[in-house]
């Protein structure tokens, strides 16, 4: 699903043009025979006739790899190329919590990209791997991030409610989720926790200094196609108002803002004031450049350090290939690839 997502939103990019596409299993047919296409319409027509490489960086002729592999075979392949001298922006978990390699969010941490001399150095890559987090993940780092700056984070409660499309293609069972909710989600709560962790730390001294957040999670699989959303409750140092959380939500701007890329939205957080939104039917597209904003909603003061609100965010989109996609236009123009 995010392989066929970052097929559809790099059509027609104006800063990349696709080189190659790889599958080990697949290789030498093309892309159009080898797929099936889940997205709606037809395969973009600049991909249909491209031919299926071998997943080897030797066959492939290009300046940066997104992978979404599957984790279990991530770690070897995604190895093999940032050590030929490629910038791998990796969706699988494999190298997320290495402490050499960055886990970024585009608008949040992109300082951490300062590991990736490190990485090279310890490693003896001429390359290196950069990964992007657990879908849920990216969503709730949005909206943390300036809460955090401006009033600082001692606890975090998310309970989440998540799309069918976060599991893949077949996914779940349909006789497992129509009618029903599953309250858990395999390793999901402990990415969440200890991504969010390494997310909202800071690097000191080519190390990420971790904070000791207390980050609590439950996550749940919910009937619906796509877009994630979760209810959030947070603990902060300081005592702010009600409108002063809601301020800091939509005023919040990262660099790719500040640079206006591509698929930067001009407003990465949109607030909504109505009591019952954000819906994923209503709200999974929005922003500027559509699904790259999160919508968050039903901001409320719960105590005097403490409040609660919901986020939703397009997993595939906001949560996967397109935070990929935007992180890659931030390593071009910031330099990071030649």
């Amino acid at each position: 699903m995010v392989g066929q997502w970052f097929i559809k939103m790099l059509e027609g990019h104006p800063m990349f043009k696709l080189t190659a596409l790889t599958s080990g299993s697949r290789a030498g047919t093309r892309y159009s025979e080898s797929v099936k296409w889940l997205l709606g319409s037809n395969v973009p027509g600049y991909s249909k006739d491209i031919t299926l490489l071998d997943s080897n960086p030797k066959y492939v002729d290009a300046d940066i790899v997104f992978s979404s592999l599957p984790s279990d075979i991530a770690g070897r392949i995604e190895a093999e190329f940032a050590r030929e001298g490629f910038i791998v922006i990796s969706k699988a978990s494999y190298y997320r919590m290495e402490p050499d390699v960055p886990l970024i969010v585009p608008e949040v941490n992109f300082d951490h990209m300062a590991l990736v001399e490190v990485q090279k150095r310890r490693r003896d890559w001429d390359g290196a791997i950069v990964t992007d987090p657990n879908c849920t993940t990216s969503i709730l780092a949005l909206p943390l991030k300036p809460l955090d700056d401006a009033f600082g984070l001692k606890k975090i409660v998310v309970t989440t409610m998540q799309s069918v499309s976060g599991a893949g293609y077949p996914g779940v069972p349909s006789y497992e989720i129509m009618d029903n909710i599953v309250p858990y989600i395999p390793g999901e709560e402990d990415k969440i926790r200890l991504e969010l962790r390494k997310i909202l730390s800071e690097v000191e001294e080519e190390l990420i200094r971790e904070r000791r957040i207390d980050v609590v999670a439950s996550c749940t699989r919910v009937p619906v196609l796509d877009g994630h959303l979760g209810s959030v409750y947070i603990e902060s140092e300081s005592n702010p108002d009600l409108e002063e959380v809601i301020d800091a939500l939509r005023n919040f701007k990262g660099p790719p803002q500040e640079l206006k890329l591509p698929s930067a939205p001009e407003q990465p957080i949109v607030v909504r004031k109505e009591i019952d939104r954000p819906q994923p039917r209503l709200d999974r597209m929005a922003g500027s450049i559509p699904g790259m904003s999160v919508v968050v909603g039903r901001v409320r003061k719960v105590n005097s350090k403490c409040f609660s609100f919901f986020v939703l965010g397009h997993n595939l989109v906001r949560g996967a290939a397109g935070s990929a996609i935007l992180l890659a236009e931030l390593l071009v123009k910031e330099g990071y690839v030649r």
